[in-house]
């Protein structure tokens, strides 16, 4: 009888505890899903039109000047320094993509 109580216990525990998990995952996202997300924004400033053709050459070779850089840091090892100024450089990025695709120079206020 007491198996129950006992494992009822065990699953609230489990649960309570899975949300705090989850949610420190979430304020991390790996590089490779950072640099996925950044592309796919671009893309779709693109084919809605909300970044120019500058924007969007400009943002597209940032992004791949980015990618070498974390290329040139992974040769040798990415250390905790480099993580966080990839990790800093990629918000910069992901800030100019926002600002770019609301800063009304696209095509529909023209």
């Amino acid at each position: 009888m007491k198996a129950i109580p006992l494992a009822a216990a065990l699953l609230g525990l489990t649960a309570a505890a899975m949300p705090a998990t989850v949610s420190a995952q979430r304020g991390w996202q790996p590089i490779a899903q950072r640099q996925g997300n950044l592309d796919a924004r671009i893309d779709q400033g693109i084919r809605s039109g909300r970044l120019t053709r500058p924007e969007a050459r400009r943002l597209t070779t940032e992004m791949r000047q980015l990618s070498r850089l974390e290329s040139r840091y992974r040769a040798g090892g990415l250390n905790q320094w480099e993580r966080r100024d990839l990790d800093r450089r990629y918000d910069a990025l992901s800030a100019r993509v926002r600002f770019d695709k609301h800063d009304r120079q696209d095509r529909r206020y023209r």
